[in-house]
């Protein structure tokens, strides 16, 4: 992240993200495929680590193999070999930023789900400061209810934000700086969407 100065001498928060330049690398049809969609792809990447089905679909729509595929539903954005760039967006537009939220593993019930522990130490507390505590009754209903709040995988999920503003274009370098804070680590893959 960084800072962004606006004309009233307010720092702002912002999200540097490069946007481009993107191909259109298919456009689907309700007659052929059953749905309409436009496929953007983006990120060169080498021909030898492309597989040989995808070589030939880069190479239809005139393009170098690319790392990342999206298919925006119902988009009427242009033609098989169009280059999308920054120019698509305006200052003080706002865009909905679709990403795969941090992964952070394996975590208990405190970090999770904001739980405060058993409590004190004493009272022959022993090692329970950050355990769930009891988690069902006994003889009825005899189980544990589905979506009972416990320790388990946190994070790696698709996350929307709706409604992050542009700040700043940077058409010669294909760069946005975007309000706030966006999903995703430091390099990862985002989707805006407008």
């Amino acid at each position: 992240m960084t800072s962004y100065f606006d004309e009233a001498g307010r720092s702002i928060a912002c999200t540097i993200v490069e946007a481009g330049p993107c191909v259109i690398t298919q456009v689907k049809s309700t007659a052929k495929e059953g749905y309409n969609a436009t496929q953007v792809a983006f990120d060169n990447k080498k021909e030898k680590n492309t597989a040989n089905g995808m070589k030939g679909h880069f190479k239809k729509a005139g393009t170098t193999p690319m790392k990342k595929l999206v298919e925006f539903r119902d988009a009427e954005i242009g033609s098989i070999g169009t280059t999308i760039d920054v120019t698509i967006f305006t200052e003080g537009e706002k865009v909905t930023v679709v990403g795969t939220s941090k992964g952070k593993g394996f975590q208990g019930v405190v970090k999770r789900h904001n739980f405060s522990g058993v409590g004190m130490g004493s009272h022959g507390q022993h090692d329970r400061q950050r355990a769930p505590g009891s988690i069902g009754a006994s003889s009825y209903p005899s189980r544990v209810f589905k979506g009972m709040r416990m320790g388990g995988r946190m994070g790696n999920d698709r996350v929307t934000v709706k409604d992050v503003a542009i700040m700043k274009i940077f058409p010669e370098k294909n760069i946005l700086l975007v309000k706030g804070s966006i999903p995703g680590a430091n390099n990862s893959y985002v989707t805006l969407e407008k």
